[in-house]
């Protein structure tokens, strides 16, 4: 496992324990809404999925250029990476595909395949939850008779669907 999978292993733990919380809170009478613990949990689903990304490209580009650190080449190059990486959000399929191509001339999620999902469901699912997780993170049930956005088996499936996708994309070796 590259060193970005071990950090996302312990960053999606967080998306984990808050659908724990919502669990045991979702049958006790509570003052607070543990229905914003579903949209906080898919929010922090998706963030170590983008942290998992940009720490698996820097992972690569550091192995890519060892050899020219410090060179005028090296730092043109690391001042690219540096701002392609800012503009960096929210990595849907077409976002991190071209992270990838543009760097290391691959298409990143053509690794995505792991039991039941093959490359091009895997892309659509991860640009559904990328949406939903705007959604979550801008919206808010604003009035009592309105449907949760997050339902808790949506989470789950989130949670579980992104730590599949790290451990396909995680076997994919890049920078040769």
């Amino acid at each position: 496992m590259t060193k970005s999978g071990e950090l996302f292993e312990r960053s999606i733990q967080d998306a984990e324990e808050l659908l724990g919380r919502f669990d045991q809170e979702k049958n006790n009478q509570t003052e607070y809404n543990s229905e914003s613990l579903k949209r906080a949990g898919l929010v922090l689903t998706l963030a170590a999925w983008e942290t998992y990304v940009k720490n698996r490209f820097l992972e690569e580009i550091e192995v890519w250029l060892y050899s020219t650190k410090g060179s005028q080449l090296g730092n043109f190059v690391q001042r690219r990476v540096d701002e392609d990486l800012k503009r960096f959000f929210n990595p849907n399929s077409s976002k991190t595909k071209q992270l990838f191509k543009s760097y290391f001339d691959i298409d990143i999620t053509e690794s995505w395949k792991w039991h039941s999902y093959h490359p091009p469901q895997s892309k659509k699912v991860l640009d559904q939850l990328i949406s939903l997780r705007g959604d979550a993170a801008h919206q808010a049930n604003t009035t009592e008779n309105q449907a949760h956005l997050v339902k808790r088996d949506d989470l789950d499936k989130a949670i579980r669907f992104i730590k599949g996708l790290v451990r396909a994309t995680d076997q994919l070796k890049i920078a040769k």
